[in-house]
């Protein structure tokens, strides 16, 4: 048994309060590689904002899990040598089971994720209630899933979405004791959030979404008064970057994310954690494809995920300043 504590992260409890307090949301940013954690740290320290770092399934089968928990260690070394101790959670993203989520939290986890989502109801409450009787003994955070969220992001495949039902969450909570609760309300994982026929166009071609169903979360916080609420599949996937991918090669054709005066609005009601990881991607692609389109002759990889880094950073500090409202509140 290896402790979050012994390495200086945090579990979401205290962040979540202030969090729904302060009228902001947490940004819970997914990495797999060095150069997108100093980004994450750099990105935080400099607008001094508490962060999640997050980790999938796949993002541990890649960069394997000791590794990962080291890179946490430095991530919080790295963030007090920029010269400001933010808080730090290292988070399981979706886990599938009680074995992946008990391995992390064996392995210095502060907190994780259970995913029974796609499961009937009684079996999801039955698979969360086992990973959160298991984590609170070391005191690590819980967070559950009600609703289905459709896209696809690493081994997480949905086809369609299902709303949260409000009528179900007081329940869930009362009978698992989880810490958190993430709930559907129309986002979705991966760049292409919305198929072309959900959204309407702009004039020049431009996809536009439709709107989240903010009337389910206000149901939601309803039943569930004062009680943290996390989204996934919260990228707004910057045509900005889409543009520079398909300039320099590349073809995403139909890439709609979710508006950012959107994730603002939800970000001042009890929703207290957005999950952001289809932008990093996109943000690291376009930095990496325009770099060798005009260096052909670069090879050395420090030259190009140099500026990838630099890009991934700058669009963490917009995210925690324009969106999140999470900048300034690391020391609250």
């Amino acid at each position: 048994m290896f402790s979050y504590k012994d390495i200086g992260l945090v579990n979401t409890k205290d962040m979540f309060a202030k969090a729904m307090k302060g009228g902001y949301a947490i940004p819970a940013y997914n990495f797999n590689n060095m150069e997108q954690m100093q980004a994450i740290i750099q990105a935080c320290v400099e607008t001094k904002s508490p962060v999640i770092l997050q980790v999938s399934k796949g993002a541990r089968a890649y960069a394997d899990k000791f590794i990962l928990r080291n890179m946490a260690r430095g991530a919080v070394e790295y963030a007090e040598e920029l010269g400001c101790k933010i808080p730090i959670v290292l988070h399981l993203d979706h886990g599938p089971n009680f074995e992946v989520a008990k391995d992390c939290i064996d392995n210095g986890f502060s907190s994780v994720m259970i995913d029974g989502s796609a499961l009937p109801y009684d079996e999801n409450v039955a698979l969360t209630k086992k990973v959160v009787d298991y984590a609170h003994q070391f005191d690590v955070t819980v967070e559950g899933e009600l609703g289905v969220l459709a896209g696809v992001e690493d081994d997480v495949v949905a086809a369609e979405s299902h709303y949260t039902k409000p009528e179900e969450v007081q329940d869930f909570v009362s009978k698992t004791g989880v810490d958190s609760l993430a709930i559907s309300i129309g986002t979705s994982h991966g760049r292409c959030k919305f198929t072309p026929e959900q959204c309407t166009r702009s004039p020049d071609g431009v996809l536009i979404p439709p709107p989240l169903a903010f009337d389910v979360l206000e149901g939601v916080e309803q039943k569930l008064p004062g009680f943290p609420i996390v989204l996934h599949g919260s990228s707004s996937v910057p045509m900005e970057y889409v543009r520079i991918i398909e300039q320099f090669g590349g073809k995403i054709p139909d890439s709609v994310g979710i508006p950012e005066e959107q994730l603002r609005k939800a970000a001042k009601s009890a929703v207290c954690k957005i999950n952001i990881d289809s932008d990093g991607r996109l943000a690291m692609t376009a930095a990496i494809r325009k770099f060798f389109a005009e260096n052909p002759g670069k090879f050395d990889p420090r030259e190009y995920l140099g500026p990838a880094r630099e890009e991934l950073k700058k669009m963490y500090m917009h995210k925690n300043i324009e969106v999140l409202g999470s900048a300034g509140h690391a020391l609250d």
